[in-house]
């Protein structure tokens, strides 16, 4: 097996990849919350959870892959300081779009789970939602509860960090949460014993009905935002896994409060061995924000003439743990390197089991060093480049190598030809998937006769809709 290096969070150093059992890896990455169409920064940190699966994969791992999705919870108060304060997301796309809760998490869940398959995103093997998980949150408030880390206060049962540190658990290792003062960003709630303490279980407002909302043994109400992570990751990968996966946005206190919770319940350190975060994906030299206009969606990008795809090769041109900085020039960029690549390979015979010469294993030498430094993926990409245009190479090394290291690329080659399908069409495909997904066969039909009024037929197959243009 091939040494991996990987920059840890929870260390801050770069150390060998040694699983803890073997050659089975359980990853969990933090996945959307479904109130709004994903972001390409939040697309960055998934495809990059993509790029740690494919590796591990290639190098030969057996890979347990599990992705949340958060559809309650998560409340406004996490963008100025203190995730326990502010609106449910979700109660708040209810009053934007005129929906019920539920309908909300249903429409843009689907709406993700489309964006990951247009990505070409390896599919986890448990995509699990909040919603789904509520007894198994309520179990593990139950258990902090029962090793005296928890307390009650008007709006909640909170996690008591000082409590925790009390008992010899170090709380805060991936930032600086422990050095965080009260009313720094936000008026601290005078009924917290700690600022750095959270919600565990928010009770539902007295004065108005939640859409979402469950009896528990303290009261009516809904989980807090960390406590999901932690009762998910432990449930489908057990008490300890090897690798956590998410933004750089969740370092801070998602990812600590999620060790802190996971840790005082089941009294097994560590929770997780190797923490892996993605930086920020700028805009124009800029952050990227929704009140800024510049939250891009995967649909903004389809209506300017791009496709997933290209979004994906340009993730792979910044190392994950570097702010890459969007803009539609590069985006162009990107979009024409892979046309490139996609002409290339199209022009080259199909694999066979041709022995390689010597210098054509060097090129998977190199490919390999560049995958297992940390992730390296610009150099992996710039590998490949060049031994396609090796001139000392035949046409069948260069198409064999190719078919050895695209598994760990996981980038889309255009098939020769390829219809061109104009952006509207783009757009009723989308629609028509999100519609076929929630079991809405009339707005399918629909769908698919605009689509055919643009000239297009469409046939349903078990891979997904295909589309030929009508003779």
């Amino acid at each position: 097996m091939i040494d991996l290096k990987l920059t840890n969070s929870l260390t801050r150093q770069t150390e060998t990849f040694q699983p803890i059992s073997d050659q089975h890896v359980g990853i969990y990455t933090c996945g959307p919350t479904v109130y709004n169409y994903v972001s390409i920064g939040n697309w960055r940190t998934y495809a990059f959870g993509d790029t740690v699966v494919r590796v591990l994969k290639y190098l030969g791992y057996q890979v347990h892959y599990v992705m949340n999705i958060t559809d309650v919870g998560h409340l406004t108060g996490d963008n100025e300081g203190d995730a326990d304060i502010g609106e449910d997301r979700m109660e708040k796309a209810k009053k934007r779009e005129g929906k019920n809760a539920w309908a909300i998490g249903e429409y843009y869940t689907h709406d993700f789970l489309s964006g990951f398959q247009s990505l070409n995103l390896v599919q986890p093997q448990t995509f699990c939602k909040a919603t789904d998980h509520i007894k198994e949150q309520i179990a593990m408030v139950q258990a902090l509860e029962t090793n005296g880390y928890t307390y009650k206060i008007d709006d909640g049962i909170y996690f008591d960090v000082q409590a925790y540190e009390a008992a010899g658990h170090l709380y805060g290792q991936l930032s600086t949460l422990d050095q965080r003062q009260a009313g720094a960003r936000v008026e601290f709630n005078p009924q917290k014993r700690d600022p750095r303490d959270f919600a565990l279980w928010k009770f539902s407002p007295t004065d108005q009905q939640r859409d979402m909302e469950w009896d528990s043994p303290w009261g009516k109400g809904f989980p807090g935002w960390h406590i999901e992570c932690s009762a998910m990751s432990t449930k489908y990968l057990g008490n300890q896994f090897d690798i956590h996966i998410g933004g750089e946005d969740l370092r801070s206190t998602h990812h600590p409060n999620e060790i802190a919770q996971a840790e005082g319940a089941t009294g097994e350190t560590p929770f997780v061995k190797y923490w892996l975060h993605g930086a920020f994906l700028l805009v124009a030299g800029g952050r990227m924000g929704k009140s800024l206009g510049n939250a891009y969606s995967l649909q903004n990008l389809q209506s300017q003439g791009y496709s997933p795809a290209d979004l994906r090769y340009f993730y792979l041109t910044g190392l994950y743990r570097k702010q890459l900085n969007f803009t539609w020039n590069s985006l162009k960029a990107a979009q024409t390197a892979r046309r490139r690549l996609s002409s290339t390979i199209n022009s080259l015979p199909q694999p066979d089991d041709t022995k390689f010469v010597e210098s054509a294993d060097t090129y998977i030498q190199r490919f390999n060093t560049a995958i297992t430094d940390d992730f390296n993926m610009p150099e992996a990409l710039s590998v490949v480049w060049e031994l396609l245009k090796d001139a000392q190479l035949s046409d069948q090394q260069k198409t064999n190598l190719w078919a050895l290291v695209q598994p760990a690329l996981g980038i889309t080659i255009d098939q020769p030809h390829e219809l061109e399908i104009p952006t509207a069409v783009h757009t009723l495909l989308n629609q028509r998937q999100a519609a076929r997904d929630a079991k809405d066969w009339g707005l399918s039909d629909k769908l698919r006769d605009q689509i055919q009024s643009q000239g297009f037929i469409l046939e349903d197959s078990a891979s997904g809709q295909k589309i030929k243009r009508v003779d």
